[in-house]
């Protein structure tokens, strides 16, 4: 087919669609031979467009073809003789199916599709969700839905994970993060070894080789170079994975939650992909930030990029400065497994202190934040973190060696399921304490998917390519765990309202407004006294409701959460209150419902704490 052709916008990389042709803009030097493939959908032929040298600029190639089809036709790059997905695509052609083996062949080659379609986005707005007020939950869009009922024909499809959020709303959830949802290679390929030099092989020993090779694993969460432009296509229930990733991002922000994506970077991505990677998914798709991956990002330019100045952004490290910089908008938060490990080491007796307590339960910055969580996705899910001594990773094919070797977790006296009461009853204690903790935190806090009703991955603390019962939530467990389910939910209430533990600015730990008492003391053996010797592990934390005003939320209750990590009972002073004011307990983490019906007013001078239990009580009046 004949096309017109003239030189294009160098400005604007990947493929666009205009009245008066198709720009193709793509890296490729002067000196090499360029040439745009047209794969013909109903004939299979493939046409070659070689792109004049001079139409050059710097690296890169622009053409513009009047009269293209795009309809009809996918496309890929050939330069100098090596046939190339252009990594602007947006779309990818070839992986509509979720883990199809049989794609794998010396034939196989994915494509680019030219995506079309308008969305109607209405009034949509990102509801910008103030960091005080976040309650996140990290999920992978397959797993999450694979084994939920009420499902048919969108298990592990946005459709399904779209059917959830009534669910996710219900519990408290107001921000989503996301596996990522960009294509990625599921299929997780066999390594060629390369042959020795004086080993010579012929072409069709080298197919042979290749065909004998077995494709045995899926890559699941696809932490891999990825296609960073387009939609993961076996995501969608519809053909048109772009259609189907919009709606729920719009349904989401209907129900004011907002959309985070992960994305992972290896170091071979170019910088400037990424930057206009994470331009393109907030201007296309309305995505509300992105929770960065990998180890030489440009954070610095992200952090500054005007397009992105009220994108959320979420990485392991930010410049001092950048943290520090007075803005409209806060957007940078600091994401990364400080908070777990210290509190996992003090639940489970396994060398924590108090000091690393208090200062993470405080942690706070005035203009950026950080996300709290008790486990994490290459991790054992919170349920196995009580559950299991060490790690079961056999039936990921290597031989127990993945995984991290160091959990800080215990199983309380039997590896594994278990039916001993006194053992599943510790356990479920210990969630609770761990629920409690990362709920009564100032940072944000932060779910992994399932954790709410006690979901186990069978000890396999790696389950990337376990597309099956042990990767997959298990929402079996809703029924089971439904007083777990339920403490998540009032934990979630009660910290949306009590603004004073989720001040948006760090605790001063004095009377610098003069209402008698500091945002926030410290009680041990005797009132606003305590002592953090290494071998002591119980602390009543006070919290004063009227430093919240200034944040639209006045409350002049006095806030006193008890922490006995102890094994055995402990009592904690109980400060003197005002006006006829009491202490009364609403919360008792030794209780399987962890709220009480009606609270327990009390009338000694100290609080008397089981061991490894958290309460809670507030001073109020009658």
């Amino acid at each position: 087919m004949d096309f017109v052709m003239r030189e294009g916008d160098y400005l604007r990389m990947g493929v666009f669609q205009a009245s008066d042709g198709v720009t193709f803009t793509f890296e490729g030097e002067k000196e090499q031979k360029c040439e745009i493939l047209l794969y013909e959908k109903d004939t299979s032929q493939i046409e070659a467009v070689e792109v004049p040298r001079e139409y050059c600029v710097g690296s890169l190639r622009s053409i513009v073809l009047s009269g293209l089809d795009t309809s009809r036709y996918d496309y890929n790059y050939r330069i100098d003789g090596q046939v190339m997905v252009d990594p602007y695509a947006r779309r990818i052609v070839g992986r509509e199916r979720w883990f199809e083996v049989e794609r794998y062949s010396k034939t196989y080659q994915v494509r680019g599709g030219f995506a079309c379609g308008d969305f109607d986005w209405g009034e949509d707005e990102p509801p910008e969700i103030d960091k005080k007020d976040m309650i996140m939950y990290q999920l992978h869009v397959r797993n999450f839905t694979m084994d939920a009922t009420g499902m048919a024909g969108c298990k592990g499809t946005f459709e399904g994970v779209e059917r959830k959020l009534p669910y996710l709303k219900e519990l408290g959830i107001t921000t989503v993060v996301f596996l990522p949802v960009y294509e990625f290679e599921e299929l997780i390929l066999p390594v060629e070894e390369d042959l020795p030099d004086y080993i010579t092989w012929k072409e069709e020993q080298r197919t042979k080789k290749k065909a004998e090779l077995k494709v045995e694993k899926v890559n699941c969460w696809g932490y891999v170079e990825g296609n960073y432009f387009a939609v993961k296509t076996s995501y969608a229930k519809g053909k048109s994975p772009e259609q189907s990733f919009k709606h729920l991002v719009k349904s989401m922000h209907a129900q004011n939650m907002e959309c985070i994506m992960q994305i992972y970077f290896p170091d071979t991505v170019n910088q400037n992909l990424m930057l206009d990677a994470m331009r393109y998914w907030v201007m296309e798709y309305h995505v509300d930030g992105f929770h960065l991956m990998g180890s030489r990002i440009p954070v610095r330019a992200m952090a500054q990029d005007v397009i992105l100045s009220r994108t959320k952004l979420f990485y392991d490290r930010f410049d001092e400065d950048l943290l520090a910089k007075k803005c409209a908008y806060p957007h940078l938060y600091i994401l990364r497994d400080e908070f777990m490990y210290p509190m996992r080491r003090l639940l489970n007796h396994q060398g924590g202190n108090l000091v690393d307590f208090v200062n993470q339960m405080r942690k706070q910055k005035a203009y950026a934040g950080f996300v709290n969580y008790m486990d994490s996705i290459n991790g054992f899910s919170l349920a196995d973190v009580f559950s299991y001594n060490e790690k079961h990773n056999e039936q990921n094919g290597e031989d127990n060696a993945d995984g991290n070797d160091w959990n800080y977790s215990s199983n309380y006296g039997m590896e594994g399921p278990t039916r001993k009461k006194y053992i599943e009853q510790v356990r479920l204690k210990q969630m609770r304490n761990a629920l409690a903790i990362l709920f009564l935190g100032q940072s944000v806090p932060m779910l992994m998917e399932g954790d709410e009703f006690a979901n186990s991955q069978k000890g396999n603390n790696n389950a990337y390519c376990q597309d099956n019962k042990i990767g997959w939530v298990n929402w079996n467990n809703e029924k089971k765990y439904a007083s777990l389910q339920e403490f998540v939910k009032k934990m979630i209430a009660f910290r949306r309202e009590h603004a004073m533990i989720h001040l948006n600015q760090p605790m001063q730990l004095h009377d610098y407004k003069g209402y008698g008492y500091p945002d926030l003391s410290y009680h041990g053996d005797s009132a606003w006294v305590t002592g953090f010797e290494q071998n002591r592990q119980s602390v009543g934390l006070l919290y004063c409701g009227k430093y919240a005003e200034e944040e639209g939320q006045e409350n002049g209750e006095l806030l006193y959460i008890a922490y006995n990590f102890h094994t055995g009972k402990q009592f904690l002073a109980l400060p003197k209150l005002k006006k006829k004011k009491t202490w009364k307990k609403i919360m008792d983490t030794q209780l399987e419902q962890g709220f009480l019906e009606h609270p327990q007013e009390m009338t000694a001078d100290r609080a008397e704490i089981s061991g490894m239990t958290i309460q809670i009580l507030i001073g109020k009046q009658g």
